[in-house]
């Protein structure tokens, strides 16, 4: 009796393990301009779309993918990052991560050619 609840528990576990990994975020590379989710692809500040996103994000807004008529909002702690997103502020990247709806948790971003 209890070696077969030991097999019904292993195969709980087991099936618990394939149904989550199942779900589990797959790594997409994106192409659009880096933005900030406040304005989109607006920028109603004045000066460059450079200059609009950089006092966006001073001000507390996130960086973002505008593909298109689709804005992603941009996750990232790392500093070499968001350095990088800064740089490219107003121009066409590629970003790589793992999106779940309109947020891309960023693992790499870089120049668009």
């Amino acid at each position: 009796m209890r070696s077969g609840l030991l097999k019904l528990g292993a195969l709980a576990i087991l099936g618990v393990g394939l149904a989550i990994s199942s779900f589990a975020a797959k790594t997409e590379t994106f192409t659009g301009e880096v933005g900030d989710t406040m304005c989109g692809a607006k920028h109603e500040m004045g000066g460059s779309k450079a200059d609009c996103t950089r006092d966006c994000v001073k001000q507390g807004s996130k960086y973002a993918l505008i593909v298109g008529d689709k804005v992603y909002t941009l996750e990232s702690k790392d500093k070499a990052t968001l350095d990088e997103l800064d740089k490219l502020s107003g121009l066409q990247a590629k970003v790589t991560g793992t999106a779940d709806k309109d947020v891309i948790q960023v693992s790499s971003v870089a120049a668009a050619k």
